[in-house]
């Protein structure tokens, strides 16, 4: 099963996950790149403007949380990257860069503790802070545990740029010892080399094959004898004479033969390696055949720093097997912890934003259905626990909330921007002639008595046919009646009438007595949806 968190991915880690338990860690941190990123959502026509809201923001600054993050790095266990953040300090300064690494550096201890000794980690950033990472790593795995840097090309040169276009991002590769998981992934030969390699068929059905040496590299005194005629090589055979007997059985020793048609024995036989028969080429460390998910693309959900499933799955591959666990600490929209269900590993995955974990329960439950079973902790399940959230992250509260009632965000954390709406969400009636609008507004403190009115006029303005008012305390009667005052919805087969104010408690929402009620006949409308993975795994007859 699955385990989903919402939290600080440092306090997670130090409490909920164990020593040495994970097989690999793939993580892509923001890389304090000083860029807002914004989230797109679905949306009907003409609603393109709104279906946008800023999912977070790549700016660090140096300030106490920086400070002691720091202080428990330089007292920690490990003097290397103690003395190595030291200097780093002293090079750079009490700057946002150095709180960013400072960030880093803890975490990737915790994530050094959690790994096996023959576990993995693959750290996916760009050239903005690469070179640091690059420095915090080695301090923290030993810079002997550096494996390889992989390069992969994310997009195509920009006719725009003023300097050399950045077209990659790096991926550092680590192990935590001498020995780790590897399955070598491999890649279809080109054209070029299957032209020039592959010259030879005996019309046989076998298939095309390309000769190889059969002479040892070195000398071998057991594999010097004569075989049919031909004189032991210098350093002797590749192959003992019973491995010798079965090629030849099996058709797969080439003899040279002068143009008479006789064996030319100044020649040497060779071994026939039939295409058919061999693996693709050993894959490099730069990566060119994966690309980057653009605005069409069919697994796109509107993520800003969303990688392609394909890119995961090659890691995933490489450097676990079936049943292994996985874990990604800033899983964004989930294509790591996605990758690791399609491939049958156990995973992890933590994220510090609500919206983040809303839009990963969607992405894999419309992937895999009640195949996917997972965990989600960290979220409320109670009043309790929703109150605490409200009190320490209205905005935080405001996302999740929103998220109960299956509608999308808005405007994010810009301060007024909202103008008294929290959501939004869409629907169709029977007719499917066009989207009907509902606005959602949360209230996570002390309600007002004009709450309401105010939702009511902004239900107006907006053109909306439905408001959702939720809240974490129970409407007044004189809010009953003002939300009762703005009549039906009636859906355009008169089947349905549900009010055009509807009054909503976090309560009643997470014990599933009250819900959104509205027509929908064309599903959909608010979420990119993932598309479905099928399995070609054959259940039990029995």
């Amino acid at each position: 099963m699955g385990q989903l968190y919402y939290g600080d991915n440092l306090y997670v880690l130090r409490e909920s996950v164990k020593d040495e338990s994970v097989d690999l860690i793939y993580l892509d941190p923001p890389f304090n790149s000083k860029r807002d990123y914004n989230l797109l959502f679905k949306t009907p026509k003409g609603h393109e403007s709104e279906a946008q809201i800023e999912a977070f923001e790549d700016t660090w600054h140096w300030n106490e949380q920086a400070e002691r993050e720091f202080d428990e790095i330089i007292h920690g266990t490990n003097t290397d990257l103690a003395q190595m953040m030291t200097a780093l300090r002293s090079f750079l300064g009490e700057n946002d860069m150095m709180a960013y690494l400072t960030m880093m550096a803890n975490r990737l201890i915790e994530l050094h503790r959690v790994l096996k000794p023959t576990g993995s980690l693959y750290l996916h950033c760009d050239p903005t802070a690469s070179h640091y990472l690059k420095v915090v790593l080695d301090g923290v795995f030993g810079k002997e545990r550096y494996e390889n840097e992989i390069v992969w090309k994310r997009t195509t040169t920009h006719s725009d740029s003023k300097t050399w276009s950045r077209v990659a991002d790096s991926i550092f590769f680590y192990t935590k010892g001498n020995t780790f998981t590897w399955n070598t992934p491999r890649e279809d030969h080109s054209e070029e080399y299957l032209e020039s390699k592959y010259r030879y068929d005996d019309q046989d059905g076998r298939g095309v094959y390309r000769l190889d040496n059969m002479t040892s590299p070195n000398p071998r005194p057991n594999m010097m004898y004569e075989w049919k005629g031909f004189p032991f090589p210098e350093k002797g055979w590749r192959y003992s004479i019973e491995t010798m007997t079965k090629l030849d059985e099996e058709g797969c020793i080439w003899y040279p033969r002068s143009k008479s048609g006789e064996l030319d024995t100044a020649k040497r036989p060779q071994l026939k390696r039939y295409l058919n028969e061999m693996e693709g080429g050993v894959m490099g460390t730069v990566w060119t055949d994966i690309s980057p998910i653009n605005s069409q693309a069919q697994e796109r959900l509107g993520y800003p720093t969303q990688k392609p499933l394909t890119l995961l799955e090659r890691i995933i591959e490489a450097s676990s097997n079936e049943g292994d666990l996985v874990l990604d600490p800033f899983c964004g929209c989930g294509t790591a912890v996605h990758a690791a269900q399609k491939l049958k590993r156990l995973w992890i995955g933590i994220d510090i934003t609500h919206l983040a974990i809303s839009l990963i329960e969607k992405r894999l439950r419309d992937a895999f259905g009640a195949a996917c079973e997972f965990e989600v902790h960290g979220t409320p399940k109670d009043l309790d626990a929703a109150r605490d959230l409200a009190r320490r992250d209205k905005y935080q509260f405001q996302w999740w909330a929103v998220s109960l009632v299956g509608a999308q965000p808005f405007q994010g954390k810009k301060k007024g921007a909202d103008g008294g709406i929290d959501g939004l969400k869409f629907f169709r009636d029977i007719d499917q002639k066009e989207a009907h609008k509902i606005v959602v507004s949360v209230k996570g403190g002390t309600l007002k008595a004009d709450d309401i009115r105010s939702l009511m006029a902004v239900r107006e303005r907006e053109k909306a046919e439905i408001a959702l008012f939720i809240s974490l305390e129970e409407p007044t009667a004189g809010m009953v009646k003002d939300a009762t005052s703005a009549g039906l919805y009636t859906s355009g087969n008169e089947k349905m009438k549900v009010p055009r104010v509807q009054l909503l408690t976090i309560e009643g929402l997470l014990s599933g007595t009250q819900r959104s009620q509205h027509p929908d006949y064309l599903p959909d409308l608010n979420f990119k949806k993932a598309s479905k993975e099928t399995t070609t795994q054959q259940k039990d007859l029995l």
